[in-house]
């Protein structure tokens, strides 16, 4: 039975020949095959890591100016970008924790949309995600689903996890709980205004766009109509949907205003039921283009040609509209140019949020690229 000898003992002699031997032995038949023994390299030291200080020494400013400029704050668009090119050159990485700390901000931005289904949100969010991500801020991308109760729970989620502030496409603007939530949290609503005070808003000129798509449909010749719109049976003051009707007694239309979800399927179950009906309306007006597609998948289901003889109207510039057959061509906004200067505002309220609160601004336009589109010829037999 083997016996375990204390560590140090000498082994007898035979054991230390015989090891001697086979390391011997080894070694001999490794070099005879050509094989090299490893070599023990040294372990390769990191660099040093830059920091800010080196940062504001390679561009002559103060580190205080440097912080700001990464920020996208307090500073001017050519410093930032001095700056941000210096970083990356010397490949300064900012330490998020330390910043957090001591600023008491994460450096995330909420971005809460009402559907996620709606194609014209999804370009939303990464317009603003880009634009987030350029000034070193990163978008916490939420969807509600379509849900106005799941929205203002996950925007109270959002500010639990400490985000900055809040960008929410709101699908009941009225509820009051937004400016109870506004008072702990920068918002900044798309689409409708909300009550109370915000951080900023961006709302589009949607009595404009409804006034456009009507007039047009009436030129057109259509006196019945169907609006299909995202709107909710459980919020339905949404001041879009009540300029419907009373632009529609002015014209002398015969409107119909049907809640449709922005998803395919659902969208084309819903116009399929409205088009199936023996007094069908001659042409649907579709608050996004995302309802249109649904629209047109529907009116294909059914032997409808388009615009033959039902016509459609959208209200997005969604590129895939132009790849409809027949094409959902765009037409002008109700502002013309104003389009592009909504656009490049869109994202100033969200930036004002990550600095100290700021009197509610209120941004007015079509809205960032919001536009009608239209797949019609005049109706036929009277429309």
């Amino acid at each position: 039975m083997a016996t375990h000898r204390p560590l140090g003992t000498e082994l007898p002699l035979g054991w230390r020949h015989g090891v001697a031997s086979w390391h011997t032995a080894a070694a001999t038949t490794w070099l005879a095959k050509g094989w090299q023994f490893p070599r023990l390299e040294k372990v390769p030291q990191q660099p040093k890591r830059a920091t800010i200080r080196d940062v504001a020494e390679a561009t002559g400013l103060s580190p205080a100016a440097v912080s700001y400029a990464l920020r996208g704050i307090q500073t001017s668009e050519e410093t930032q970008e001095r700056v941000r090119r210096a970083a990356a050159e010397l490949g300064y990485k900012v330490d998020r924790i330390a910043r957090a700390l001591a600023s008491g901000r994460t450096g995330t931005v909420g971005l809460l949309f009402g559907s996620l289904e709606d194609l014209w949100q999804q370009l939303l969010g990464v317009g603003i995600g880009s634009a987030l991500l350029a000034r070193d801020h990163y978008a916490l991308l939420v969807d509600a689903a379509g849900d106005p109760e799941r929205e203002l729970l996950l925007a109270h989620q959002l500010r639990d996890q400490r985000v900055d502030g809040l960008i929410v496409q709101p699908l009941d603007p009225s509820d009051e709980r937004w400016s109870q939530l506004a008072e702990s949290l920068p918002v900044v609503s798309i689409g409708d205004a909300l009550p109370g005070e915000a951080a900023g808003e961006v709302v589009f000129d949607n009595r404009a766009g409804v006034t456009l798509a009507l007039e047009h449909l009436h030129d057109l010749g259509h006196r019945r109509i169907g609006v299909l719109t995202p709107t909710q049976p459980s919020t339905p003051d949404r001041p879009a949907d009540i300029h419907v009707t009373a632009e529609a007694e002015r014209l002398g239309l015969d409107v119909s205003i049907i809640s449709s979800p922005p998803a395919l399927a659902a969208a084309t179950e819903v116009a399929r039921e409205v088009l199936s009906k023996a007094d069908r309306p001659t042409a649907l007006f579709c608050f996004a283009d995302s309802i249109a597609y649904g629209a047109y998948a529907a009116a294909r289901e059914l032997g409808l040609r388009i615009p033959d003889e039902v016509s459609v109207s959208g209200y997005d510039d969604h590129p895939m509209s132009a790849l409809l057959t027949p094409a959902l061509k765009a037409l002008p906004p109700p502002h013309g140019p104003a389009a592009a200067p909504a656009r490049a505002r869109l994202h100033r309220p969200a930036r004002r949020t990550l600095a100290a609160r700021p009197e509610p601004e209120r941004l007015r336009g079509p809205g960032p690229g919001r536009c009608l589109r239209s797949g019609n010829e005049p109706a036929r037999g009277g429309g």
